[in-house]
């Protein structure tokens, strides 16, 4: 079936049901040489009789009989597809960069405001990927840091901040600073801050060199990287190596690791997140998605905290 005319599959299944062409004729509000009609272009489509007439209506061929289920499926699979874009139905899908950052938990905040909500959440690379997946139309919208230095989006994507993370240091229990409740920024000045994730590029990657830059440290990104885990075994198990991670960073070590968090202040380093979208996104639950991200209750920005500029 090259064409399927679903008017016609929905006509054949209603005449199979009510075994009359007339009941078909009055469910659809069309006449009875209308039904025909559809029906027998459907079987022209086909290359079968599906019905034969009788004094009593109409009565199921054998090819009749063998359609009617799979007929009954494409309505089925037809309703579906249309309810999976129909306005309010489809899931609002959302790119968090990852599972396991703030991103990802400022979803899952949302999705405990509104249950109600089908989310369907998505990890890109990079904010030029995350970009042109919102023009696309691929993705309802991102959660990203827009302030890389030259950085200018197309003029049908908008981006909002919507919370400023605070970062935090991260060491193991044998590290000079790990008993210390909080440090200032310009006390990591000859400390060792190892992050091998970070890729050139990247607005991540950005966000950390101003912040180096600013308060006289090096961060280092020698070496291969191996994913979470492994780098998490390596500062639990050094004096000397830390790095960095968002207050939301949802991180599981063993507890032997004995790893601490360590605030920073005077200033907190904050991570701007943004909220980016298509000008034109129709969603229905981009809307409430953007008044609960703005709503105040994840705003870390103001006096105290730092930024790039």
């Amino acid at each position: 079936m090259r064409d399927v005319d679903f008017d016609a599959v929905r006509t054949f299944v209603t005449a199979a049901d009510a075994g009359r062409f007339q009941d078909a004729a009055a469910e659809f509000s069309i006449t009875q040489q209308a039904v025909s009609k559809r029906i027998a272009t459907l079987e022209k489509n086909l290359g079968v009789r599906l019905f034969t007439r009788t004094s009593r209506g109409a009565k199921l061929t054998i090819d009749g009989q063998a359609f009617l289920p799979h007929a009954r499926d494409l309505l089925r699979t037809r309703e579906r597809a249309l309810a999976s874009v129909r306005p309010g139905r489809r899931a609002l899908r959302v790119d968090v960069i990852g599972r396991r950052l703030a991103p990802a938990d400022l979803l899952r905040d949302f999705h405990g405001a509104h249950p109600e909500i089908a989310l369907d959440a998505v990890t890109l690379f990079d904010a030029d990927a995350a970009v042109d997946a919102v023009r696309s139309g691929s993705i309802d919208a991102s959660i990203r840091a827009v302030t890389m230095p030259g950085q200018r989006f197309p003029e049908d994507v908008r981006s909002t901040r919507v919370y400023d993370e605070p970062i935090q240091l991260l060491t193991g229990p044998a590290h000079e600073l790990a008993a210390a409740r909080c440090a200032a920024p310009a006390d990591l000045a000859g400390q060792r801050i190892w992050m091998p994730g970070i890729v050139p590029g990247t607005e991540w990657a950005a966000y950390y060199e101003a912040l180096a830059a600013a308060f006289g440290f090096t961060i280092e990104v020698t070496g291969p990287d191996f994913g979470v885990e492994p780098l998490l075994d390596t500062i639990a198990d050094s004096r000397t190596l830390a790095t960095f991670v968002g207050e939301r960073t949802r991180f599981a070590w063993p507890a032997d690791h004995g790893l601490r968090r360590v605030h920073l202040r005077d200033p907190t380093p904050v991570y701007p997140h943004s909220l980016v979208w298509h000008l034109d996104n129709p969603h229905p639950a981009l809307a409430a998605f953007r008044d609960h991200l703005r709503s105040g209750r994840f705003d870390h920005s103001g006096a105290g905290t730092w930024t790039p500029s």
